[in-house]
């Protein structure tokens, strides 16, 4: 599962523009910068239904789901092969949630059990020769009825009946997992919205799915998006969530145990500009947004776990000695499998005193890892016979690091991650 992170809820297929696609720069930009998903919706939440693309074509006639237009349709297999020839997968939904259950937004809702059994079959004749296609069910709306459930899983069995090769997960409402609605054959990959808030413990979504009988991967569908209002729902002003919260948001997911993460940005979803009304408050236009440093940072944390054992990695808590409050500076840990290589992720920058005796070697080699620069620092060759207390060289909001710990015999090139930050390596 390793190909499911960093990615990114990004445009979807009714905000392309003619004079200026989406297609010349973001899914480039993303490629570029080690993404390796992107995820896109069919029937789109900004009234992907009855407001036209840029094209001028609306995804059903007559909004019948059993009733493809052609001519719509080009353009989402063009962000397939696209997508393929960028080395991207394409995590595609064939409907938001709204057009099942509309609670909230536009809707409005077209599904019933017949009709979505056909529409699920059509979308997977279509695309069952492409590789990089991962099926997303859901979409941010709850399933509160039998009606509900029976919709999601007639478009599930539409797709099997066709398709049996493709994987396919579900977008939970916010808060909740896929397997808190859904545990049936059919869903591969348990997926968890942890959503826009700055008080959210991502890890906390891994815990609870390893708990079910059913084995599943688990991935962060939805977490804390980068220039979008924290908790926008309340009343209160919380300010802004930023890259901080996303690289918090991302580490404790992936040190969990998550195998995949999603980046979002509010900009980028909504595929928001100046001429446009802004949705949650959307403030810069998307193109700028392509440049907020969170999606850097999430090509750094990627290239960091490729050259540790990360798919052998097992959430350990006893590695910390310290004082640990599971507050905004909570400080998650684990190590391999061998017990050759631990690390621990500090999100505010607090001093971590680790049991190096878990640590199969005499000797350990430790470094800073500074998920802002994606560069690494050596601190030094330490004995494990007794713990040791670790402090990074800033502290406070937006001052966290990343310790890595190996058997002294255990190599990581490090030299490779500069090179790969470099201008050159991500013009490649």
């Amino acid at each position: 599962m390793e190909f499911c992170y960093p990615y990114q809820r990004s445009s979807r297929f009714d905000r392309t523009t003619p004079a200026n696609p989406p297609e010349r720069k973001a899914p480039r930009d993303r490629a570029n910068k080690g993404f390796t998903v992107i995820q896109t919706v069919i029937l789109a939440e900004l009234d992907g239904l009855n407001t036209p693309n840029a094209y001028g074509e609306k995804p059903l006639i007559n909004n019948d789901p059993t009733k493809l237009n052609e001519r719509y349709f080009t353009l989402v297999d063009y962000v397939l092969e696209k997508g393929n020839e960028l080395g991207l997968y394409i995590a595609l939904l064939p409907t938001w949630g709204d057009k099942v259950n509309q609670k909230w937004g536009v809707g409005p809702e077209i599904f019933n059990t017949e009709n979505a059994r056909i529409y699920g079959g059509l979308l997977a004749k279509r695309y069952i020769k492409y590789n990089n296609l991962i099926w997303i069910l859901g979409g941010d709306r709850p399933l509160e009825n039998e009606n509900h459930f029976e919709i999601i899983r007639a478009i599930a069995l539409g797709i099997r009946e066709v398709d049996k090769n493709h994987l396919i997960s579900f977008h939970p409402v916010g808060g909740k997992k896929a397997t808190d609605f859904l545990d049936d054959r059919w869903l591969d990959i348990d997926m968890y919205q942890s959503g826009h808030s700055r008080t959210a413990k991502e890890y906390s979504y891994v815990s609870d799915s390893k708990k079910s009988s059913i084995k599943r991967p688990i991935i962060n569908g939805e977490a804390r998006y980068e220039n979008i209002p924290d908790r926008f729902w309340e009343e209160k002003s919380y300010g802004w969530l930023d890259d901080s919260d996303v690289r918090v948001s991302a580490y404790w997911s992936i040190i969990a145990g998550a195998a995949g993460y999603t980046y979002g940005c509010n900009d980028i979803w909504q595929m928001y500009d100046i001429s446009k009304p802004p949705v949650i408050d959307a403030r810069t236009d998307w193109e700028a947004a392509l440049q907020l440093p969170g999606s850097s940072q999430m090509g750094y944390m990627k290239k960091i776990f490729e050259e540790l054992p990360w798919q052998k990695m097992i959430l350990n808590q006893n590695l910390i000695l310290n004082t640990n409050p599971e507050n905004e500076s909570y400080i998650l840990s684990s190590i391999s499998t061998n017990k050759k290589v631990a690390i621990a992720y500090t999100p505010t920058g607090n001093p971590i005193k680790i049991d190096l005796s878990k640590i199969d070697s005499k000797r350990i080699n430790a470094y800073w890892f500074n998920p802002r620069s994606g560069k690494a620092k050596r601190i030094g060759n330490f004995e494990t016979i007794k713990p040791q207390e670790f402090k990074p060289w800033s502290s406070g909001r937006g001052s966290d690091f990343l310790l890595i710990l190996t058997a002294e015999n255990y190599n990581i090139d490090y030299q490779e991650l500069h090179d790969w930050n470099s201008e050159k390596a991500i013009k490649k």
